[in-house]
């Protein structure tokens, strides 16, 4: 934020299962350790999206398209995770 960008606190990454959008909600912002506890057998959603100004948005009419607030650029980022015992996997890296 100190560079003048900013990540948006409305929207949350989250768990994958039998439907795409479970719980737990992911925060793409915080505290270290005030989140969600994760655990071996979990499969998260992890999108941070990153505004070039403030971190607000809003909803368009059609109840789905979000654009920031002030109509500057924003970035969207996802990668899908499988927590193991002993190691992570990111199952959607190089697609």
């Amino acid at each position: 934020e100190s560079f003048g960008f900013s990540v948006v606190r409305e929207l949350v990454g989250h768990g994958v299962g039998k439907d795409v959008w479970e719980e737990p909600q992911i925060p793409n912002y915080g505290k270290p350790g005030k989140g969600p506890r994760l655990r071996a057998g979990m499969v998260i959603a992890i999108e941070p999206m990153v505004n070039a100004a403030t971190y607000e948005v809003r909803t368009e009419s059609d109840n789905w398209t979000v654009v920031t607030a002030d109509g500057k650029p924003s970035a969207h980022f996802e990668h899908t995770i499988a927590l193991f015992e002993d190691h992570t996997e990111v199952l959607t890296e190089g697609i």
